[in-house]
């Protein structure tokens, strides 16, 4: 009984591995499709980046649906929606990188060892993180319903303190999402949460990248 139970433990951890490989390796390849989707759109302007953004959300509702059914769909959804993504936020980056190319640069250092040191967090503990990722899914419901606030009342530093609580909300759920990742033996579950972590990686960069734009100026 107690060999059973060891081989079956080194056989989980080899598929929790495999797991963290492939999804890492899909989280490059979406990341790479998104950069190009910024260069290719870093000139459009107007409702092609909002048919952009829309046409990304729908890829990503399909990846919901695909990951289970057909994992060569999952992919193509995956990095369909990368690059669209990548096209919907294009001119914000170009602005940035014309503008502020230093705070372009600090952002993608900063965002690196934020998920890395929250990530490595999230992996390695023990306790369960499940009740800190529903307390952070609330929150980012509520940063929203702030940021809307933000578009029409003015509040002294309000970008700011909206990007330093969003980088609070994102280090639980980056956590949250390698903890799952590592408890996981799934491959079929390598693209969606490939995209999550993406997404992690994507909002800590551009919270970074409004903080670093300010304390610039």
């Amino acid at each position: 009984m107690s060999s059973s139970t060891a081989a079956a433990g080194v056989i989980g951890r080899d598929r929790a591995r495999s797991l963290f490989a492939q999804t890492m390796q899909y989280v490059a390849g979406t990341t790479a499709l998104f950069a190009l989707g910024a260069y290719l759109g870093r000139d459009l302007h107007g409702a092609v980046g909002i048919i952009a953004f829309i046409a990304a959300f729908g890829a990503l509702i399909g990846l919901q649906f695909a990951a289970r059914r057909s994992a060569g769909t999952a992919l193509l959804l995956l990095g369909a929606f990368g690059l669209l993504l990548g096209l919907a936020i294009a001119p914000t980056l170009a602005y940035y990188a014309a503008v502020n190319p230093s705070a372009f640069w600090q952002a993608g250092g900063a965002t690196a060892l934020f998920v890395a040191g929250f990530g490595a967090a999230g992996y390695a503990t023990r306790r369960d993180l499940t009740a800190l990722a529903r307390i952070g899914t609330w929150a980012l419901v509520g940063l929203i319903l702030f940021g809307v606030v933000l578009v029409f009342v003015r509040i002294p530093n309000g970008a700011l303190i909206y990007s330093i609580l969003g980088l609070v909300i994102f280090a639980g759920l980056i956590a949250f999402d390698f903890q799952r990742l590592r408890r996981s033996s799934d491959i079929a579950s390598a693209p969606l949460m490939a995209a999550s972590i993406f997404l992690d990686i994507l909002n800590v960069f551009l919270f970074f990248l409004q903080i670093f734009s300010r304390s610039s100026e």
